[in-house]
């Protein structure tokens, strides 16, 4: 139960990324200094590194000698969730993945709620919301008084774009868990910054990390994830050295975490530090390669005049999105940005854009059309897909850049100038290639 709550509590955010959640508070220095003194005072509420692996080898060793023991299936699944959360293996993934299917060939899916979460939480991680959905209805109907089920619902619901009724699955969360806890906080921050209430979001975030420094035994990983959302929250707002800071609390509670070092690479690299960005981003690389930081690299790489590494990272990009069925479910958005932002692949990125779009409508999957679209010379879908991509109010520097670029490509003026100021006034240096063209429009 302790791995179901914590990974309840962090994976299943884990898919929103580098997206920030609002205003960050103004209590940087209490919540980092009771951070620091709860993980001085005992040891994580998880195993880490080497012990979690060992601690798979002996399930698998378990496994292996009765394989229709569900039980240790499912703590297999859930110790390879959180070895992919800390690490973002797809390897583990997976054999997470495995597990969960093997836990219910075992036992029957009425007798094995476990069994369900591990499959419902593997299924969100390897984006496939419709099935993770699916499994949380599935547990609700079997136990409707436990709040877990309708936690993996809302995240589910929110990835695919039905926000009204994911803010229902989350009232009844906080309804059956008797109000705030550590497991709800982050999904209401969540839904308040999509809907443009980054004080709300602020306070939601806030109240997660504080609840998780307070357990028992804080997990240092968890505590980590929180203090680099709130980075990634003080980033989103153009305050840079808050964000900093917060990217450089997240490392001393979980040294090496690659989410941290990758957004300490862009907040340097937003702070003027060409040199010491691409050293965090390197960093982050070595601990996981992943696409959205292997491109940031590349960006900065053609920055420093460095071309030919420039060109490598931007075939690694490629050459990981495509490198198995797993990969290209799971970066199939980043892709088709990446490809829209270098004005590659116009026709493939759109059509990636869209086919994902089907399924998953949710706004930054409005985005993706729209500005795919753009490059690919769909005007009118572009306007269109724009418009829908903000339909929350949802301050996010990216998304007003591609709607104000779309409005000046249709020549409606006022609203691209509207747009990009407004851009640029929450997030002046949002991206190192892409705000110095949006400086340039809207002078122009």
């Amino acid at each position: 139960m302790a791995i179901r709550i914590a990974l309840l509590i962090a994976l299943s955010c884990a898919v929103w990324g580098v997206r920030a959640l609002g205003g960050a508070p103004d209590r940087h220095v209490p919540i980092a200094e009771a951070a620091a003194s709860a993980l001085a005072a005992g040891p994580s509420a998880f195993q880490e590194g080497a012990d979690v692996r060992e601690t798979v080898r002996f399930l698998e060793a378990k496994v292996r000698s009765d394989p229709e023991d569900a039980n240790a299936l499912n703590k297999l699944a859930g110790y390879h969730l959180q070895l992919l959360r800390e690490t973002g293996s797809i390897s583990d993934l997976e054999a997470a993945l495995q597990a969960a299917h093997a836990s219910l060939a075992s036992v029957p899916v009425v007798r094995n709620a476990d069994g369900v979460t591990a499959l419902a939480l593997g299924q969100f991680a390897s984006h496939d919301f419709t099935g993770a959905r699916d499994r949380a209805r599935e547990l609700i109907r079997f136990d409707p008084s436990k709040s877990y089920p309708y936690a993996i619902l809302g995240d589910a619901l929110v990835e695919l774009g039905e926000y009204d009724d994911a803010a229902r699955a989350y009232r009844e969360m906080a309804r059956h868990s008797g109000g705030v806890d550590a497991n709800g906080e982050p999904r209401l921050a969540r839904l308040a910054f999509l809907h443009g209430d980054g004080s709300g979001a602020a306070r939601h975030f806030t109240n997660a990390l504080a609840l998780a420094i307070r357990l028992a035994v804080p997990p240092r990983e968890t505590i980590a994830w929180c203090q680099w959302q709130l980075g990634e929250t003080a980033f989103a707002e153009g305050r840079y050295d808050a964000a900093e800071q917060y990217d450089r609390d997240a490392l001393a509670s979980f040294p090496n975490y690659f989410r941290a070092l990758g957004s300490l690479g862009r907040v340097r690299a937003a702070r003027g530090d060409v040199p010491d960005a691409i050293v965090q981003y390197e960093a982050a690389i070595r601990r996981f390669p992943d696409p959205t930081y292997v491109a940031a690299l590349g960006d900065l790489y053609e920055l420093a005049g460095r071309d030919a590494d420039a060109a490598a990272q931007y075939a690694l990009v490629e050459a990981i999105g495509h490198l198995s069925a797993v990969n290209g479910v799971l970066y199939n958005r980043q892709l088709a940005l990446f490809y829209a932002d270098h004005d590659m692949k116009a026709g493939e990125a759109y059509a990636d854009a869209k086919h994902e779009y089907a399924v998953r409508r949710d706004v930054y999957g409005a985005d993706a059309v729209a500005w795919t679209a753009l490059k690919a010379g769909r005007l009118t879908e572009a306007r269109s897909a724009a418009r829908a991509a903000l339909r929350l109010g949802t301050g996010d520097a990216r998304l007003l850049y591609h709607a104000g670029m779309i409005a000046r490509a249709a020549g409606d003026e006022p609203a691209a100038r509207d747009y990009l100021r407004r851009a640029l006034a929450l997030n002046p240096q949002f991206d190192p290639l892409q705000a110095p063209v949006a400086r340039i429009a809207l002078e122009r």
